[in-house]
């Protein structure tokens, strides 16, 4: 595994967005993104500054299972992570997985964004992590997505922290709740909170690779070597098959010099596993929180479905 460098503040921080165009900043969101790309050597270049290539459609599944788990984790907020897991989850049943997506942070925005309140449920994974009482089927909701499942939370989990300390093998608690599920699903999605807490030890134990979503922004770089320590010290300690399987950079805004400067970074940092999909900042996104719908559904000819659809593809192929 490489080694991860402490990252350094790029010295210019970039320059304003640009004027917004008549119709306000909305109509400029709603209108098509310019793509942002470069010619070199022959080659279309992508955001991240890397030939783009060209990843053809994942060939169908004969059966669904053993699912491989994927952690959505960066211990910073809105970063994008509820986004992306509803998002990945939406594009990758569209390629005929099956998905589950757990909701594993006490704000229970993953469930709100699949159109579930979490205030009204009953039951949700923190029952199923703490009463054994509780199997994980009967936490489970079919969702309007066809092909995606979700196990919602709300703000009981928060109590899990402190009552999983005094418990033995805590960190393996979500683990055993997802077990029984494993070879039903194709993909397991866990929604992090954003902390390096109990909750966030416990997805990464259980996962078998970890997605890293990254705003286009210096502060979020500043958090990226503490996260790969916390990743290392899980593979040392608890998970050694755990595994990053890419970081995934967002709300890019190819109209800002800050933008490209911190994704410049981020390449030069840790390279390859970088996704050549790149989520670009659109105000589809928050239309999608209130539908309670994925992007893929909203607007699915939208520059973000687009975009989630081809991180899919990536996702699958790695």
């Amino acid at each position: 595994m490489s080694t991860f460098q402490p990252l350094q503040a790029p010295e210019v921080f970039g320059e304003a967005p640009a004027a917004a165009p008549p119709g306000g900043a909305k109509a400029a969101e709603e209108r098509p993104e310019r793509v942002d790309t470069e010619q070199r050597n022959g080659s279309v270049l992508g955001p991240t500054g890397r030939p783009l290539r060209e990843i053809p459609e994942p060939p169908p599944v004969e059966r669904h299972g053993p699912a491989q788990v994927l952690a959505m984790c960066n211990q910073k907020g809105g970063v994008g992570k509820t986004t992306s897991t509803i998002n990945l989850g939406a594009s990758l049943a569209e390629y005929g997985r099956k998905v589950l997506l757990v909701d594993f942070d006490p704000q229970g925005a993953l469930s709100v964004g699949l159109g579930v309140q979490p205030h009204e449920l009953d039951q949700t994974i923190y029952n199923a992590i703490m009463e054994n009482s509780v199997k994980v089927q009967d936490v489970l909701h079919h969702t309007a997505i066809d092909g995606v499942d979700l196990l919602p939370s709300n703000i009981d989990l928060s109590a899990a922290e402190v009552q999983l300390v005094a418990e033995v093998g805590r960190e393996h608690s979500l683990m055993r709740v997802l077990r029984p599920l494993l070879g039903e699903y194709d993909y397991v999605l866990v929604d992090c909170q954003p902390s390096l807490g109990l909750l966030t030890v416990n997805a990464l134990t259980a996962a078998d690779g970890v997605i890293i979503p990254l705003e286009c922004e210096f502060f979020s770089l500043r958090g990226v070597a503490l996260l790969m320590d916390t990743i290392e010290k899980v593979r040392e300690r608890l998970n050694p098959s755990l595994d990053i399987v890419g970081i995934l950079a967002t709300m890019y805004d190819p109209r800002t010099l800050h933008s490209k400067e911190v994704m410049a970074r981020v390449v030069e940092a840790f390279g390859e596993i970088v996704f050549d999909t790149v989520i670009n900042r659109t105000v589809r996104f928050p239309e999608t929180t209130v539908a309670g719908e994925p992007i893929t559904k909203w607007a699915p000819k939208s520059n973000g479905a687009v975009a989630y659809r081809q991180l899919a593809r990536e996702v699958i192929r790695r």
